[in-house]
């Protein structure tokens, strides 16, 4: 019985073939605008959480000043950080795997007639565990260089590119502004990060050649602190607000002049927010499927009115009401759920166009498809439900009458 419903349904679609595809085509677009937001908000979100991981899930990062205006906001009067401070969290936050004193700033890297601005870090050996960067060639610094302030350096593969194409830069002599330096390692590429910087535009040089050399004075900009596989970022934070605290005398009750900037915050809160604005367009996108389904219960009427004679023929002859009923609302359901299907498959084509336009990964959401062809059931049966009722109650002698 089912199954001749359905076939009688698809035969008065096919009948009216192009009139029915541009009823479904609400339904089509509605699905598919779903569909290609959700998909491709997904793999927005997923594209930031993974661009803020590779900065480090279990980083944090000390800074003087407080954290008023975003991530690394400072304080100009805020006292900046010494050696002893970083001994401090070397010595005393147990859950503190690598501690790294970081000097930054920009620099015009010089070989020959080209040259190149980058980010320039002051730092140690324990900048490689605490950024996470690893050496493709060459070596980190020796305990000599980093006593001695020696004038090496480590490249990224963008300052590679710029300055030596695709020579070899190994042992090779650049200048930092008017500092010659050996370049003694090449970090593995690492690509854009979060924010959208590029973490390959950097050098590395020995903390104590850039306070000698380029700042002038002992001064450490901020401290890049790596937590242990066994801990949380959280215990960390908390530990190393402690004791810097202590160390700057600051009274209870009084604000820190110091932030902690923790990377899983971050993530957490990127997530949160793409998710909140991808739903909200979904939400939008789908007011499109309640319009189509009006489309669908106006034309279903316009279908009842064209065959109220063949309706008082069935009932004639013996149909029940039930059975005009079941007829008419199989035909707005099957309809919905065409152009559901259709939408899947126009969605999908959508959000993969959409993700190679931005270089996000292409992540389909399994029940979102599902909730989108049932929901375009659910209209179906909503809105075709008053055209079958109506359908069912017409009177056989009034339908016959009808010219």
């Amino acid at each position: 019985m089912i199954w001749q419903t359905i076939i009688l349904a698809l035969r008065a679609i096919r009948r009216n073939l192009l009139r029915s595809m541009l009823t479904a085509l609400g339904i089509i677009i509605g699905v598919a605008a779903v569909i290609a937001l959700v998909t491709v908000g997904n793999g927005t979100t997923a594209s930031v959480v993974s661009g803020v991981s590779a900065l480090g899930g279990n980083v944090l990062t000390v800074r003087p000043g407080a954290a008023a205006t975003g991530p690394g906001g400072t304080q100009a009067t805020a006292k900046s950080f010494t050696a002893a401070d970083v001994a401090a969290i070397v010595a005393e936050v147990t859950g503190a795997h690598d501690v790294a004193p970081i000097s930054a700033g920009k620099v015009t890297a010089i070989l020959g007639s080209t040259n190149w601005s980058a980010t320039l870090n002051g730092t140690d050996n324990a900048y490689f565990g605490a950024a996470q960067r690893e050496l493709l060639s060459g070596r980190e610094f020796t305990a000599s260089e980093l006593r001695s302030g020696s004038p090496v350096c480590v490249i990224g593969e963008t300052v590679r590119r710029e300055l030596f194409g695709g020579q070899d830069p190994l042992g090779r002599s650049i200048r930092l502004e008017t500092m010659p330096c050996e370049v003694i390692g090449l970090l593995v590429a690492k690509g854009s990060g979060g924010f959208g910087q590029d973490q390959d535009d950097v050098v590395l040089i020995p903390l104590r050649a850039y306070q000698r050399r380029i700042a002038g004075n002992a001064d450490i900009g901020s401290i890049t602190v790596a937590a242990r596989s066994d801990t949380t970022t959280a215990a960390v934070k908390r530990d190393i607000e402690d004791l810097h605290r202590e160390r700057r005398r600051i009274r209870t009750g009084m604000p820190d002049d110091f932030n902690v900037f923790d990377m899983t915050q971050v993530t957490a809160t990127l997530s949160t927010i793409t998710s909140a604005l991808t739903g909200l367009l979904a939400a939008v996108a789908g007011v499109s499927l309640v319009v189509g389904g009006i489309g669908i219960m106006n034309i279903m009427l316009v279908s009842v009115t064209e065959r109220t004679r063949e309706i008082g023929i069935r009932l004639a002859i013996g149909a029940l009401r039930s059975q005009v009923l079941m007829q008419f609302l199989a035909e707005a359901v099957v309809l919905s759920l065409l152009g559901g299907l259709i939408g899947i498959l126009v969605g999908l084509a959508l959000a993969l166009g959409g993700v190679l336009l931005l270089k996000v990964p292409f992540v389909v959401d399994p029940v979102v498809i599902i909730l989108a062809f049932g929901f375009s059931g659910v209209v179906g049966i909503v809105f075709g439900y008053f055209p079958a009722r109506r359908a069912a109650g017409l009177n056989p002698i009034e339908a016959l009458r009808h010219e």
